[in-house]
């Protein structure tokens, strides 16, 4: 026994780093292939870092080479960490889910539509609105109807769009960053806090180094290429300011990969910070899209719970196993057709080797 064990350790440490290097190689190949300037991905379970490399350059054409400490604008994979912040204040009883917008806000309902006096917390989390579809690319309003500085203009901008008719969809869930928006001053006023310091509280908590906007406005920091692979100069985007509960949010690989390992943890309820129950509900609880989470089973009929992030110059995306105790993290610092394609070969590749079947 005591040599069948020596043997298994030895194949162990040969093989494991083979692995590794061969898989960094190919997901280097990708880069290459796809025209991606900078890659990152990370398999993580609830306790291991299985996987985790950052290649590549900070921008393209130069040879600032990647480092993990390079931080990736998440986009959409904020709305988890909104999630996960509105948990911890329904856990701590400053809101519950069925908490009504206008209960906690009830100087914005004068002028806004009647269609909305009875939103909840949870419906804001979960796109289950008929707020109008609003993204970062839409010419309206402008910055100049705004005033103040970025928390001012966000408060204005809620004005704004909650004296917009509600849309008219049979769909039950109706895809708007609003909802978070909106959820955002929510968490605010039920905490006395704003967005930001509840998430970098979150983060001291978590051990995580949150930050917001484009990672480049530090020179030492990856830059963001657009749809044409032209990199993004730093600036402060008004309109990913206003999403910032939906969108802005930047942080590294490693740091991001502890969030992820949270989830898991949480979902085999090993976590003191909410419990199974809370986690599931976050990641499974309503059909489809729950809080932050989409949900889905894959062509081996495993569920697993999923977001990408694309907020014009990153792409980066999450799958979460909770029967497999897996999740896959891929980074890139563009967001091109290319790249949208090459991340989903790398994702196949990287289930292939890390998942039971």
């Amino acid at each position: 026994m005591k040599q069948l064990t020596a043997i298994t350790i030895i194949c162990i440490l040969f093989f494991a780093p083979a692995r590794a290097q061969r898989l960094q190689a190919f997901a280097d190949s990708i880069r290459q292939a796809y025209h991606i300037p900078e890659l990152g991905y990370a398999v993580v379970s609830s306790d291991s870092v299985l996987e985790l490399q950052v290649m590549g350059v900070h921008k393209r054409k130069t040879h600032d080479a990647a480092s993990l400490k390079d931080r990736f604008r998440i986009g959409s994979n904020t709305k988890a960490i909104t999630g996960f912040i509105a948990a911890q204040l329904v856990d701590q009883g400053k809101l519950s889910w069925d908490t009504k917008f206008f209960e906690i806000c009830p100087e914005l309902r004068l002028n806004s539509e009647p269609a909305y006096y009875n939103l909840t917390l949870q419906q804001l989390l979960s796109f289950r609105t008929k707020l109008f579809p609003y993204t970062y690319t839409y010419d309206k309003p402008t910055q100049d109807q705004f005033s103040g500085d970025e928390d001012q203009q966000r408060y204005q901008f809620i004005q704004w769009f909650l004296q917009h008719p509600p849309v008219q969809t049979d769909d039950s869930i109706n895809f708007s960053n609003l909802g978070y928006v909106a959820a955002g001053l929510m968490l605010e006023k039920a905490s006395g806090k704003s967005y930001k310091e509840l998430v970098v509280a979150l983060g001291a908590q978590l051990h995580i180094d949150f930050h917001f906007g484009q990672p480049n406005a530090d020179p030492d920091q990856p830059w963001g290429h657009d749809a044409k692979l032209s990199p993004e100069p730093p600036q402060d985007d008004y309109k990913l300011n206003w999403l910032l509960a939906a969108g802005n949010i930047n942080v590294s690989l490693p740091d991001y990969a502890k969030f992820i390992q949270l989830q898991l943890q949480g979902l085999q309820g090993r976590s003191n910070l909410l419990t199974k129950k809370e986690f599931n509900f976050l990641h499974y609880g309503l059909e489809k899209f729950s809080i932050g989470w989409f949900s889905d089973t894959d062509e081996h009929s495993h569920i697993f719970s999923h977001n990408t992030g694309n907020p014009g110059t990153f792409l980066t995306s999450v799958y979460v196993y909770k029967d497999e105790n897996r999740a896959y993290i891929l980074f890139a610092n563009a967001q091109t057709d290319e790249t949208e394609e090459g991340l989903d070969v790398l994702y196949d590749e990287l289930k292939k080797r890390y998942q039971a079947r």
